[in-house]
């Protein structure tokens, strides 16, 4: 009886160990064998449509160009990690101007492709922002595009010129998917190719390579991101990034102004600033009026704690429109007022150093007088030149 209970006991404990060595097998094997996970994510068992749109799944040509840019979004899941952290704080604000526009919610994903949902994001053919306008596209619909300031950036006012572009090119072409290319190529090239191919189904084109993949590529998006779960990807509430909170505040500018003092009289650091408003371009603020976005609750008194900031900061130093002379450089000119050559250049929107003749008119912010006594600087009490031209 005593041998029985022992040989029980040891056979029950060589089951569970067993158990244990086949679920530890099999889950490393299902890990080192996606193929057999990425076949069941290749399976569509409902119609799939882009706003409203059915995507003809059942043309063996279709479901090809589909799988490939569901694969390839797949293959890169540090990418679709973020975009599901990035839209949980963007989409709110992008759906609800879809809605008050009564336009389909699909059109969201198009950002997606575009940019990731990044503000910095910038192509080889000049186009930025979330939203990846061209700079003449982008200031047909209303963006600031300047030296200073690029609205493209900007997701409120990014956003208001896409849905605006859309609009347009949905009443041009009647499809969001021929809408949608139209969006990636621009509606000239598109108009060419379907009045040469005689085709006006999307799906039946023949276009260019980033085009064509372009519908498909917004479709994979909108897979991935509506069902994160089925591909792999779980993430719980506390993962994603949560909305920016902020207030707004107004400024009126009437010389040019170093953004640390903006960050100051919002109680924040220089960073912030620039985070909350990407569209400002540089280290100051240009002559005019801007809206800017400062952290939640840094509205409140910001006005006074701005004018008190600014005449401390413009009683304290010497502010000259210096004239370059003839064989001068900003070396030389930046030795004369004891600032950085770098310093000179973010005051008057230079790129390049070389960039600079005689007789140019360059801002100079110094706490100090210029060094050489029989200097031509003009002192802020003289007519100013435009700001906007250094």
């Amino acid at each position: 009886m005593k041998f029985f209970h022992q040989f029980a006991r040891l056979f029950f404990i060589f089951t569970i160990i067993t158990s244990v060595v086949i679920t530890a097998e099999a889950q490393i094997g299902w890990q080192q064998s996606p193929g057999k996970w990425l076949a069941e994510a290749l399976k569509f068992k409902e119609p799939l449509a882009f706003c409203s749109e059915p995507v003809p799944l059942n043309e063996t040509d279709i479901k090809e160009r589909l799988e490939r840019e569901l694969l390839v979004s797949l293959s890169n899941s540090d990418d679709v990690i973020l975009w599901l952290k990035r839209a949980n704080r963007y989409f709110p604000h992008i759906e609800k101007v879809l809605k008050e526009s009564a336009l389909p919610d699909d059109l969201k994903y198009i950002v997606i492709a575009e940019s990731h949902l990044k503000s910095s994001a910038t192509s080889g053919k000049g186009a930025a922002g979330f939203w990846q306008f061209i700079e003449s596209t982008g200031s047909r619909y209303g963006m600031t595009i300047n030296k200073d300031t690029d609205e493209r950036r900007n997701l409120f006012t990014s956003t208001q010129a896409a849905i605006a572009y859309l609009k347009e090119l949905y009443t041009l072409f009647g499809s969001w998917t021929l809408a949608a290319a139209a969006y990636n190529m621009g509606e000239d090239g598109l108009r060419t190719e379907m009045l040469m191919q005689k085709v006006n189904n999307y799906y039946h084109l023949y276009l260019n390579q980033e085009t064509q993949r372009y519908v498909f590529k917004i479709l994979a998006a909108k897979l991935i991101l509506s069902n994160p779960g089925k591909y792999g990807f779980h993430l719980n509430e506390d993962d994603l990034y949560k909305p920016v909170q902020f207030d707004s505040v107004e400024i009126n500018v009437n010389q040019p102004v170093p953004l640390y003092i903006i960050a100051q009289a919002a109680n924040t650091y220089f960073k912030e600033i620039k985070d909350l408003n990407p569209h400002i371009k540089n280290y100051y603020l240009a002559i005019g009026k801007y809206n800017l976005l400062v952290p939640k609750g840094a509205a409140s008194g910001f006005s006074g704690r701005y004018e008190n900031l600014f005449k401390q900061w413009n009683d304290e130093k010497v502010k000259s429109v210096y004239t370059v002379k003839k064989g001068e450089n900003l070396s030389s000119i930046a030795k004369r007022f004891n600032v950085s050559v770098k310093a000179i250049m973010i005051w008057n929107s230079i790129s390049n150093a070389k960039n600079i003749s005689s007789g140019d008119k360059l801002f100079i912010y110094s706490k100090e007088t210029p060094v050489n006594e029989n200097d031509n600087t003009v002192k802020d009490e003289a007519k100013k030149p435009d700001l906007q031209a250094p």
